[in-house]
């Protein structure tokens, strides 16, 4: 962890000293985690990571969580293949009627679902992607 904090340092051009100072940490906090004494509080994290302007999931991994990866023109079609599917079963009664307390959805109901369910999965593929794509196919 406290490699990508010097990386930081290094990159915008400040020392340890002037961190502690602006952003209100103390130097001993930065010297024990430097040693490996100790970890930063989560408070104390923030603070370094308010001050250089990256999240604390940042500061931590060095990986910019942020940035999702993005879905190819195969990831959509398969999830719209997957979504159709789903769709197909619940409106053709193949897996029992859709119903919400015992009431049947209505097609505006399911419409929405349908959006939902989209949404849903476009985020799941990305999570998947992210998790389960090796290290050196990531760019």
């Amino acid at each position: 962890m406290y490699e990508v904090f010097e990386q930081l340092l290094q990159k915008n051009g400040v020392t340890s000293y002037k961190v502690a100072k602006e952003a209100g940490v103390t130097q001993t906090a930065l010297s024990n985690w430097k040693s490996g004494r100790s970890t930063p509080t989560t408070k104390t994290l923030q603070k370094i990571a308010d001050y250089f302007g990256v999240t604390i999931d940042y500061l931590m991994t060095g990986k910019d969580i942020s940035a999702p990866q993005e879905l190819t023109a195969k990831d959509n079609r398969d999830i719209a293949k997957d979504l159709d599917s789903i769709m197909e079963k619940l409106t053709s009664g193949e897996d029992g009627p859709a119903s919400y307390n015992g009431e049947e959805l209505s097609p505006e109901a399911a419409e929405l679902f349908r959006d939902e369910l989209e949404i849903a999965l476009k985020r799941l593929k990305i999570i998947n992607k992210e998790k389960y794509t090796p290290k050196k196919y990531k760019k």
